[in-house]
């Protein structure tokens, strides 16, 4: 990596990047209508790792167009260490602290061999709660953080950082079918969805070999996407083996 790469991170001043296709914007709302109805009626908000189990999410983690953004960030070889799908309901209470995505009480991923990627499923707006971000704020380094407050819900409580101000968050409303690339460090939430239909989103981590300085032992396994180096690289070895475990 360039002295450009350490001083301003894989993503440059800003740490981020919107307007990343990975679909053709009708195939990704098809496939957010899909979702709706499949999770509507246990009114699901959270879906962990669905790269591992549903062919939709493998293909959408291996987007070419997507994969390419990615290796320019962070080199040919890249694996996801982690999926989330997001359902926000309309009108129901649904808000993510600031966090950054590179760290949490599991796991520490190195800023130089990571990237996360938000790909909106459905169109992300202002009304049914797309992110808002600090650009320039992955200049903090990694933040304390701690469990948000209790609200009861049965996604659980989200890790939130502290220490850094937030006037100077930028809204960032996307199309159905682009991603946004974000630094790991790079401070970010978004709040509940008041429009009258859900929001449905993708969040992905990934990394480059060497890219995990801490993670929990009961996490499943890295899952290699691109590259062909992961052989090469006897730290990652043994979480380059396929996990069936969600």
């Amino acid at each position: 990596m360039t002295s450009t790469t350490r001083t301003n991170g894989v993503l440059g001043r800003r740490g981020l990047r919107t307007g990343v296709e990975w679909s053709a914007p009708g195939a990704a709302r098809a496939r957010a209508t899909e979702l709706v109805a499949e999770h509507r009626a246990q009114q699901r908000e959270i879906v962990r790792n669905p790269h591992l189990s549903a062919e939709w999410a493998r293909a959408a983690v291996r987007s070419p167009q997507l994969l390419a953004a990615v290796q320019d960030a962070i080199g040919p070889d890249v694996a996801v260490e982690n999926t989330f799908l997001v359902v926000k309901w309309p009108g129901r209470a649904f808000e993510i602290p600031w966090h950054q995505d590179g760290i949490d009480a599991r796991l520490e991923l190195d800023h130089d061999r990571s990237v996360s990627a938000w790909l909106a499923i459905s169109d992300a707006t202002v009304s049914n709660g797309c992110l808002r971000a600090v650009p320039g704020s992955h200049h903090f380094g990694y933040l304390p953080f701690a469990p948000e407050d209790e609200h009861g819900a049965e996604r659980g409580r989200a890790d939130q950082a502290s220490g850094f101000a937030s006037g100077r968050a930028t809204t960032l409303p996307l199309r159905a079918g682009t991603a946004l690339l974000m630094d790991s460090r790079l401070l970010h939430r978004s709040g509940t969805n008041t429009s009258d239909g859900a929001r449905v989103g993708l969040n992905v981590r990934y990394v480059a070999p060497g890219g995990i300085r801490r993670r929990d032992s009961q996490s499943p396994s890295l899952d290699p996407v691109a590259g062909t180096g992961w052989q090469h690289h006897p730290r990652d070895q043994h979480h380059s083996e396929r996990s069936t475990t969600p």
